[in-house]
């Protein structure tokens, strides 16, 4: 088959253009390697200015588990008296939408000003009967990149994050999405998740979490007493949030996870349901392990996870991570979708990001780091409730496994950042 002139050119026009939008979106990896005997406590003004934030303490954090999210969710939704923002990547119909739905409706229509940032990939199967609903109401609903060739290089970047703030002096933060598999209390069958609340100085960055995109949808930037008064000390926890993508750097949220690790000094205790590390995170890890650190992955298995595919990426790296002394744990019963990361019993990570180059290179995230001992002890007790009963993986057993595991382990992990 000849290759006539004009083929050429589009074909070099294609490769072009390919390259173009590679050379934008590339970014250097961190170098995980930290010269600093310091405790990770000391050291938060560092990992806040890293993460291009600014950590303020005056904090109260709030711990929600399963459904019961859903209940003060919708109570602080119904109180609020000037504005509600919100959020998510995943809206499905059913119940938990209609009865959020109402919420917004009812505000909207006692006059609050309600704003809802949608993914339109996650948030598809909503009902249009809903939105219109909404809309019809007063409430102002948008989609973060809608499907449109002025959206053609960003089509895969996702809008992952999951916030709800109101009055501008509460936020949520955290992995619960709208869907009727995240009702109950984390019985088997159920999703188990946790996100917090936060009152204090913290909500004013978080609000501009939210800003970020809304006015990249939207062009609407709010000002005022309604979205960013001025807050006052509550409680003791130090917070900064991970949210930004700068160019060419790495994405603030993977920046706080990697360098997190390699700053403990005594434990890093991970739950994540997507676990899929670079290669130099698991050899910060090991790093970490031979300086006297306890390292542990809680995860779903693969006949928990709602994405198998995903749970067989990560076992591509399973081998490496036992041998570099990382204790691995996965859970059948249900899809454990708790995006968390405690060091030292006294630091935690907690937000939307899952532990993988999906979220830490290309969806939009947010991650609230927190230093506070007692939230960190509560979520070392969750940790410590569900790794009773998940398995943990045995190097000896792991490296006999058929060559047909293997094989779909290495073909997944080839295209794992799509995941």
């Amino acid at each position: 088959m000849r290759i006539t002139a004009w083929t050429g050119l589009s074909l070099g026009a294609i490769a072009l253009l390919g390259t173009a939008i590679w050379s934008i979106r590339r970014h250097r990896d961190p170098i995980l390697q930290v010269d600093c005997d310091a405790s990770i406590c000391d050291l938060v003004p560092s990992l806040a200015g890293l993460s291009l934030s600014t950590a303020v303490g005056g904090n109260k954090v709030d711990l929600y588990e399963n459904g019961e999210f859903y209940d003060v969710l919708v109570e602080r939704i119904r109180a609020a008296s000037r504005t509600v923002h919100f959020e998510t990547f995943l809206w499905k119909d059913g119940l938990l939408g209609r009865r959020l739905a109402d919420a917004f409706v009812e505000r909207a229509l006692a006059g609050v000003k309600v704003r809802i940032l949608l993914d339109e990939v996650g948030c598809r199967h909503m009902g249009r009967e809903v939105r219109e609903r909404l809309r019809n109401a007063g409430c102002r609903v948008n989609l973060f990149h809608k499907r449109s060739l002025r959206n053609l290089g960003v089509l895969l970047d996702r809008d992952h994050r999951k916030i709800a703030i109101i009055d501008g002096r509460e936020a949520f933060v955290g992995g619960h999405c709208i869907v009727d598999d995240w009702l109950g209390d984390g019985q088997d069958g159920q999703v188990i998740d946790l996100s917090v609340r936060v009152r204090g100085p913290a909500v004013n960055s978080i609000q501009g979490a939210f800003s970020e995109n809304w006015t990249g949808e939207t062009g609407e930037v709010f000002v005022g007493d309604d979205v960013f008064p001025l807050l006052q000390p509550v409680g003791d926890a130090i917070v900064h949030p991970a949210f930004v993508k700068p160019e060419n750097s790495a994405p603030a949220v993977k920046i706080l996870h990697h360098t997190a690790i390699c700053l403990a000094r005594e434990r890093i205790w991970i739950q994540n349901p997507y676990f899929i590390p670079e290669p130099d995170a698991i050899d910060a890890m090991g790093e970490a392990v031979k300086r006297g650190v306890d390292v542990r992955v809680l995860m779903p298995s693969a006949s928990g996870s709602d994405n198998p595919m995903v749970q067989h990426a990560g076992h591509r790296n399973f081998e490496k991570l036992l041998r570099c002394g990382v204790k691995l744990f996965e859970y059948p019963h249900s899809l454990l979708h708790q995006k968390v990361m405690t060091i030292d019993g006294v630091w935690s990570a907690i937000g939307s990001s899952n532990f993988d180059d999906r979220s830490f290179e290309t969806n939009d995230e947010i991650t609230l780091a927190i230093t506070d001992r007692e939230l960190a002890g509560k979520l070392d007790g969750v940790f410590e409730k569900y790794v009773k009963r998940a398995k943990q993986v045995e190097l000896e057993k792991w490296v006999k496994r058929s060559p047909w595991l293997k094989a779909k382990a290495q073909a997944y992990y080839l295209v794992n950042e799509l995941l």
